[in-house]
């Protein structure tokens, strides 16, 4: 959330207050967005990572205050439980040599936190899932030590009122409970952030939310669980169960999840904000002084704190952001979709194919949602997480005849989605050698069909079938995760299979 919160109780009063401070801040953008105060387009893009810490042995390690100490550096901050950090990286222009020079900085980043991180016989691992997670890892006395998790999971199991159950049926069925948000702390991914102004918000985040699919589909990295083998990609249905408010008589009646694809295209950023209000009560009822209205009225900048805090309580995987830069206010579409890792080339060829094709997609002048039903958009998000890149989508059917068919998702990157990667890509003024560096690992993901998923789940095969035991397959494939991690080359380059023992002697 990335706000100063400060642990205590909430009392009728706050809620009712907060709820009118909601109120207000929506007015509030709704006269900023009437009033044009936007910030003007300056292609901006951000990104953050979500990192694990483990040990030599490939488990967790509970001390990333202590790594923090170390680093000591602003970029590097806490997670919400103490085997994971975050790095957030300044924003850039969306042009030139972009991705190579955020490579020089992630790998630079990286590799000064993992030397920090060895002084406490840890190191840094850039996965979606860590497979050695176990049961007692994800438990309240494991969060990080900073009040707003605190707080966020007290009222979250207060407002669902009984244990999380976590559900999911994938190659292997996972069904326990949990008496904490904890679980949610497994999923550790990228966000990746586009500034964009109001009059483009829209096409931007309806052409995010129909290429949500694909970028599971060649990204995914998230296939184990507490020891079990479960979806490609296991953060979505974890992350939505792991916070879910809803008690199982809320959910038949259809009460919308706080981790949420959303169920319209939209025609503003406003409707974002405005339902997030509408379906979903406050967590953190804290109010700010501020009079949002007033500030407009002297010509200021309201903060719109109190929309701000809860906007970050509400888990959309395309979520809208309002920030400030320079006492002028912007937008921004926060993709959430993507599992960290498996290495930097990985993450940027990911970043590359999301900031091409979202740009190509929202310029065409007979766009893809006006063509794919929003429940075929997330109805493939689901396909795309349980199947990854044997994934099969609905799109729309080229041609004049229109509708939908049902296509093969390494097909659809492949075909109609690369290309109009490049054309977004040259579109931003990006430098061919970074568009085509980029983009060829995305292509060389579907021509060999793997991905970080694909080779966790090979290699844990291979493990066990040389004798060893679930734990220390699951073990001994994350330890070569993180050798070939840090190593760099992109995953669909990695041996399936763990390394030959070298004989003594």
């Amino acid at each position: 959330m990335g706000e100063k919160v400060v642990a205590g109780g909430f009392d009728l009063s706050d809620r009712q207050r907060y709820r009118g401070k909601l109120r207000e801040c929506l007015t509030g953008l709704e006269r900023l967005l009437a009033e044009q105060r936007f910030d003007r387009p300056k292609n901006l893009m951000g990104l953050e990572i979500e990192l694990n810490l483990t040990g030599a042995d490939g488990m967790p390690k509970m001390l990333n205050a202590q790594v923090l100490e170390r680093i000591a550096s602003r970029d590097f901050q806490t997670e919400l439980a103490m085997f994971n950090l975050e790095v957030n990286i300044a924003p850039h222009r969306l042009t030139g040599r972009v991705f190579d020079r955020l490579a020089e900085e992630l790998r630079t980043s990286l590799a000064y936190a993992d030397r920090k991180a060895r002084e406490v016989d840890a190191g840094i691992v850039m996965i979606g899932i860590l497979p050695t997670l176990d049961r007692d890892d994800l438990v309240s006395t494991n969060l990080s030590d900073v009040d707003r998790y605190t707080l966020l999971n007290d009222q979250i199991v207060a407002a669902r009122g009984e244990d999380f159950v976590l559900d999911i049926a994938g190659v292997e069925h996972l069904r326990c409970t949990s008496r904490s948000i904890a679980p949610e702390a497994a999923c550790t991914s990228v966000q990746l952030h586009l500034q964009v102004t109001p009059g483009r918000f829209a096409d931007v985040w309806n052409a995010a939310q129909a290429v949500a699919a694909a970028q599971i589909a060649v990204g995914a990295n998230s296939p184990f669980l507490f020891g079990r083998e479960l979806w490609c990609e296991s953060r979505p249905p974890l992350f939505q169960q792991s916070t879910d408010t809803r008690p199982p008589e809320l959910q038949a009646q259809g009460v919308r999840p706080r981790t949420w694809f959303g169920e319209r295209w939209i025609s503003s950023a406003y409707d974002l904000f405005e339902e997030n209000l509408r379906y979903f009560p406050a967590l953190l009822p804290i109010c700010d002084d501020e009079d949002p209205h007033a500030v407009l009225d002297a010509g200021g900048t309201p903060k719109l704190a109190e929309l701000v805090l809860h906007n970050g309580t509400v888990y959309r995987w395309n979520r809208p952001v309002y920030g400030i830069a320079d006492d002028i206010p912007h937008l921004r579409v926060e993709n959430r979709v993507l599992p960290a890792g498996p290495t930097v080339t990985d993450v940027l060829a990911n970043a590359a194919f999301f900031y091409g094709v979202v740009r190509a997609l929202a310029e065409e002048s007979r766009p893809v949602w006006s063509r794919l039903p929003f429940e075929a958009a997330a109805a493939n998000f689901d396909t795309a997480c349980r199947h990854g890149i044997d994934a099969r989508l609905i799109w729309p059917r080229r041609g004049r005849y229109g509708g939908t068919t049902e296509v093969d998702a390494v097909s659809l990157v492949r075909d109609e989605l690369l290309p109009l990667a490049e054309a977004g890509l040259d579109a931003w003024g990006v430098d061919p050698a970074d568009r085509d560096l980029y983009l060829g690992v995305i292509e060389e993901r579907c021509r060999r069909r793997v991905n970080g998923a694909a080779w966790q789940s090979a290699t844990f095969r291979r493990a066990l079938e040389s004798g060893l035991s679930r734990e220390a397959a699951l073990a001994a494939t994350t330890k070569c995760y993180r050798r070939l991690m840090h190593h760099g080359e992109p995953v669909h380059t990695w041996p399936v299979g763990l390394p030959e023992a070298v004989p003594l002697g």
